[in-house]
């Protein structure tokens, strides 16, 4: 069973001086944002939300500007405080925690990265991400061998005696990401990182930052507006509109079974490729389904429609899924088209 890192549990977010009772109305009768604003002067940020986090998980949450997701993960250090709810972190209740406890939690077990850098322009790129560890009181020459190994992992070895002005956008995202690493946290709060990087360099960023954390067994929060950058780096996905945590649900999860119509117009542009997998659009074999031939190709459930595709130009037989070794399914080429097509008939 996986180690539970974060877990927000109802939290509501309400912002103006009658937060109790719009909360209460909203429970009671449903009140929508609008009719919150117009009846008690207050803005619903957040919505009864609840969620976990597990250890090494890259946990997205989407949504458009106004949704909630910002107000939502600075929750979880306390950079802002909840109207209602609990928020525990490494099994700690953050809402209880004294000044001082809660800056340790910051400082020792909490990296945060916005999507504005605020890099400090008189100082080099190694003294920014020293920076945390100068707070912290450790001597001068262990906080630049921690900064200079952890400038390594992004690639920004050579660069430490630069200023920040010196560097490109996505290098400076990067001696961000490292700062954040720095006091090596385990957990990650990002912010829409990448938001403001010309498209190419994010995919790199994106790919590069997947795979740093993953090797690190990050437990991270990222924050984004962009469907297609959360199905790229996330493990689960929360999608979000006005407060609401709409569905949470695998990137394969929220694309094949979107809960509304709200993610369903989300999802209808995102390729299904390397997303859907043949344990998903496969038909069981039951007693009523002939042994499939020998001849017939066979696959894991895990791959993906685009190996399905490969396998299907090279032969007219139907796939045939494999789990453990044993035949559990098989996959027309009407099947496999339905898949492609999202199961439209």
């Amino acid at each position: 069973m996986s180690e539970c890192v974060v877990e927000l549990s109802n939290v509501w977010k309400v912002f103006g001086a009658r937060a109790e009772e719009t909360i209460a109305a909203a429970q009671s009768s449903n009140l929508t944002k609008a009719e919150a604003l117009n009846e008690y002067g207050t803005v619903i940020g957040v919505r009864d939300a609840s969620f976990s986090v597990n250890r090494g998980e890259i946990f997205c949450i989407m949504g458009l500007s106004g949704s909630g997701k910002s107000t939502l993960v600075r929750h979880v250090n306390r950079l802002i405080e909840p109207s209602a709810g609990t928020i525990r972190v490494l099994g700690q209740d953050v809402g209880a925690l004294s000044p001082q406890a809660l800056r340790e939690m910051r400082t020792r077990h909490i990296g945060m990265v916005f999507q504005h850098m605020a890099l400090m322009p008189h100082r080099s790129v190694r003294e920014n991400v020293a920076y945390p560890l100068e707070i912290q009181k450790i001597p001068k020459s262990r906080r630049w061998a921690i900064s200079d190994h952890t400038l390594g992992l992004v690639d920004l070895t050579g660069y430490e005696d630069r200023l920040p002005k010196e560097l490109s956008g996505g290098m400076q995202q990067r001696v961000g990401i490292a700062r954040a690493l720095a006091s090596d946290p385990e957990i990650l709060l990002m912010d829409e990182p990448f938001s403001a990087l010309d498209p190419l360099i994010r995919l790199q960023l994106q790919d590069q930052f997947k795979s740093l954390v993953e090797n690190l067994n990050k437990s991270t929060l990222f924050i984004t507006h962009d469907l297609d950058e959360a199905i790229r780096i996330g493990h689960r996905i929360a999608i979000m509109k006005d407060g609401v945590i709409v569905q949470i649900g695998t990137p394969e999860q929220i694309v094949t079974e979107p809960a509304d119509d709200y993610v369903r117009e989300f999802v209808q542009g995102i390729s299904r490729l390397k997303l859907v997998r043949a344990h998903t659009i496969m038909e069981p074999l039951t007693n009523g389904h002939a042994n499939p031939p020998d001849a017939a190709h066979r696959i894991d459930g895990q791959s993906d429609l685009d190996a399905l595709i490969d396998l299907s130009v090279e032969s007219d037989h139907p796939i045939v899924v494999t789990e453990n070794g044993r035949d559990v399914g098989v996959i027309s080429k009407k099947t496999l088209l339905r898949g492609i097509q999202g199961g439209r008939e």
